[in-house]
């Protein structure tokens, strides 16, 4: 989801891309397929609210699934199989606005609306010619609110063992989603945090593309972490270069929720295993007035050697007054979190 001049030259690698998807895009409508809207939940404030979605292409007449008497393997891959539909017209109803869109190179809108929802969990419609109408979930953070969660998802919450390139390419592609396992203690530590602190919101901020956020949404309700918007990238070539760089989308994301959100103060968690602890440091320093702590989780040494090839150092970043936590699962940055002041009794 970038934006882009039109001064701006593509990326070669994007023009193949977007060549490569319109003739897809275009055979499969003449085999009758259709649009269908993906809603990925959204987040707000009173007055506003950030909508996201994609539009995707879908067989003619699906068969109704068929009753089953155990759960369905769902491989990952599969999630990476979709063809988005650019240019789509979309209508974004909140309350009583409507609010007219385009889906860009990707499928997506993203959008900011003027609307009045109601705070806690909301929803906003969408449309489009051709498809019927399918609710957004909205996360509306009441203005009172002064304490908000952030969440790595890789190797924090979900175990991974990510970036190592081959051992990534298995649990993502290949693994079947009811195999993949939950960080110990982490999801009674995020349901604690978000019962100890009324109203707050979880954000999960990944560098996952937003084409597993169905699979992601789905493994956080079944291991019990509270709802919450998740925030991803797109997948494949941007308009600039070959690649997404992650790294940009968290720095990029974690300004922007101070500027949506300048009453809040977050608490980021994350772990060593990859670039969390830099990214934060980083931010802190820059936006310290922002930041209620970090909690980083430890990767034991074989962890660490699967996820990054060594060790990774930890510790607080030095010169910064700053409460930074580490421990290897969510019981011990439970027991941290509670002794500053953090995570209520």
């Amino acid at each position: 989801m970038s934006t882009r001049t039109d001064e701006t030259p593509m990326h070669r690698a994007a023009r193949v891309s977007d060549s490569m998807r319109a003739l897809a895009e275009r055979r499969l409508r003449q085999r009758g397929w259709r649009t269908m809207i993906v809603p990925y939940a959204g987040y707000g404030a009173p007055g506003w609210a950030r909508v996201i979605c994609r539009v995707l292409l879908r067989p003619p007449d699906p068969r109704p699934p068929r009753p089953r008497t155990k759960h369905r393997k769902v491989r990952g891959w599969r999630s990476f199989t979709s063809v988005p539909a650019q240019g789509v017209p979309v209508t974004i109803v909140a309350g009583q606005r409507r609010v007219e869109a385009l889906t860009d190179r990707g499928g997506f809108v993203d959008l900011r609306v003027d609307a009045e929802l109601t705070p806690g969990w909301d929803q906003v419609m969408l449309e489009s010619e051709g498809t019927a109408a399918v609710p957004a979930p909205v996360r509306v953070v009441d203005p009172d609110v002064r304490f908000g969660i952030v969440s790595d998802v890789d190797d924090t919450v979900m175990v991974t063992a990510l970036p190592r390139p081959l051992l990534a390419a298995w649990n993502t592609f290949v693994l079947d989603e009811h195999a993949r396992a939950s960080v110990p203690g982490m999801a009674v530590l995020y349901e604690r945090l978000a019962t100890g602190h009324p109203g707050a919101p979880v954000f999960y901020l990944s560098t996952g593309a937003w084409n597993v956020a169905p699979t992601l949404s789905r493994f956080l309700s079944r291991h019990l972490f509270p709802a919450g918007p998740l925030l991803l990238t797109d997948w494949g070539p941007t308009t600039d270069s070959w690649f997404r760089s992650g790294r940009e989308h968290k720095r990029d994301t974690l300004r922007r929720l101070t500027t949506e959100f300048p009453s809040i103060r977050w608490l980021l968690i994350g772990d060593d295993g990859q670039h969390d602890e830099q990214l934060y440091a980083e931010f802190a320093a820059e936006f310290g007035d922002h930041v209620a702590a970090v909690a980083i989780r430890r990767l034991s040494p074989t962890q660490s050697l699967l996820a990054r090839g060594l060790p990774a150092p930890h510790g607080a970043p030095h010169g910064q007054d700053l409460t930074w936590l580490s421990a290897p699962d969510g019981a011990g940055l439970s027991t941290l979190l509670r002794e500053a002041g953090l995570l209520p009794d």
